[in-house]
């Protein structure tokens, strides 16, 4: 594949910014529903020419932290240099860079979440491989590892025993089946559920949107509820394990303290997961701002006569851009 400029809509758009094709159909289609001009800017494989300006229109990133995973080790490096010549010249850049460097550094969100009152997990960050099990040690049994760069459950194990840790530790070191990306490596306290689900509130200009109830009786740590974030080797006829949590809502505390985060962090569209554990907290973890949505919720919105988070998300963006580029709105009836 030859490297080309990335390419430019003949008018006011928006550019989504992103390294996974599987993940952009369902906001395409939004978007295509209400006439909106989107382009998609797929990195890697493109180019910019610094001295040209960035053309006009609204810039939305969804730049994921697992991007590495499924292109090169360089993607968040080429989303970096985007972002920066965007925001240089002044565009609107939804999720923008400050947002990005939140997605792929779990550290950055644990700081921001104690900073801001959360009750999240205990926590050590391992720099390189060799002190992983030496950390642990600080740990009571059950614990679990991830990535400071996940995604996708990436690093995510659990260990029932130091001894297991020890075992398993040169997996995390340089070259092993579990390196992380950075080089960075989180041991954290495991959270025991009260009841076997987790929950992620789903965020849309920074309100709740809906929360879903996520089924992790099996033990799975890939909780990304796209289809294309299917586990493998699970069985197309099991049960869908996201369900909305009808109880969640804009009323509820913990809801109101997270749209209060999202607004101090400049954060618009986000997926934050939380666990209400048996000990009885009430646990923030993770803030994930390249958001996926499960089909089967969507579908179930939309037969309730509810708006499904694809659709707001378009509304959203639609309205976002006529913010940016004033008269988007007669370009876009005019076409």
């Amino acid at each position: 594949m030859s490297t080309q400029l990335l390419p430019v809509a003949d008018g006011p758009a928006v550019y989504i910014i992103h390294d996974n094709p599987e993940w952009i159909a369902p906001f395409a289609q939004a978007l295509e529903r209400l006439g909106v001009d989107y382009v998609e800017w797929l990195l890697p494989e493109a180019q910019i020419d610094l001295t040209a300006e960035p053309p006009q229109g609204l810039f939305w990133s969804r730049l994921s932290a697992s991007a590495h995973t499924r292109t090169d080790s360089h993607v968040k490096e080429y989303g970096r240099a985007v972002l920066a010549w965007l925001e240089a010249a002044g565009r609107t850049v939804i999720n923008a860079s400050h947002v990005y460097e939140l997605e792929v550094s779990k550290v950055r969100q644990h700081q921001e979440l104690v900073a801001h009152g959360f009750d999240a997990p205990r926590t050590s960050a391992v720099f390189g491989g060799t002190g992983l099990a030496a950390a642990a040690q600080d740990f009571t049994p059950p614990f679990i590892t991830k990535h400071n760069q996940g995604g996708k459950g990436l690093g995510v194990r659990r260990f029932d025993s130091h001894a297991e840790l020890d075992a398993a530790a040169g997996d995390f070191a340089p070259g092993g089946s579990s390196e992380p990306i950075d080089g960075i490596t989180l041991v954290q306290e495991y959270l025991q559920p009260a009841q076997p689900f987790i929950t992620r509130a789903e965020f849309i200009g920074g309100r709740l949107h809906y929360a879903v109830r996520v089924d992790v009786s099996a033990g799975s740590f890939e909780l990304c509820p796209a289809d294309a974030c299917a586990v493998p080797g699970t069985s197309a006829s099991a049960v869908d394990p996201f369900t909305r949590r009808e109880e969640i809502t804009a009323q509820t505390p913990l809801v109101g303290r997270l749209e209060t985060l999202l607004s101090q962090l400049g954060i618009d569209i986000a997926g934050i997961e939380f666990i209400e554990t048996l000990d009885g907290r009430q646990v923030v973890y993770d803030i994930n701002t390249n958001t996926n949505y499960n089909p089967s919720v969507e579908d179930t919105e939309r037969g309730a006569g509810r708006i499904a988070a694809a659709d707001r998300i378009a509304e959203f963006l639609k309205g976002e851009l006529a913010e940016a580029v004033p008269g988007t709105e007669a370009f876009t009836q005019s076409h």
